[in-house]
């Protein structure tokens, strides 16, 4: 019938508001989420069923919204806040991005007496 078809769409939608809002709301997160509208829900041959999810390869988390397409977010954190000193390091294995030092990318990037720490680049107030 119509009703159940349209809420079956509902609930597709109800789902995918659901998730956004959720993923929107991870602390500090500047994770960008994508809509493909009418994309299969299949990823390396297997296939999938509404509200299953997936990690693809490029580190991204997808779930099903079956029959409306499928939604894709970020899943890694992007440090924004580091010294100019710094740079952030994206693993693709891990899907983990550290931040390290420019200087000597071995290094993790953390306070040090040569290098004090400001507010963007600004001396901290005496």
């Amino acid at each position: 019938s119509m009703a159940m078809q349209a809420q079956k769409m509902w609930c597709a939608w109800g789902k995918l508001c659901l998730l956004l809002s959720l993923l929107l709301q991870l602390p500090g997160s500047q994770a960008k989420c994508y809509f493909q509208a009418k994309a299969p829900c299949e990823y390396e041959g297997k296939q999938f069923s509404l509200g299953e999810s997936w990690l693809s390869t490029n580190c991204l988390l997808c779930t099903c919204l079956h029959p409306i397409g499928v939604g894709c977010c970020e899943t890694t954190q992007h440090p924004i806040d580091f010294p100019d000193w710094c740079e952030a390091h994206y693993d693709s294995q891990t899907c983990q991005i550290s931040v390290v030092q420019k200087a000597n990318p071995s290094l993790p990037c953390v306070k040090s007496v040569e290098h004090e720490w400001g507010s963007a680049g600004t001396p901290e107030p005496l």
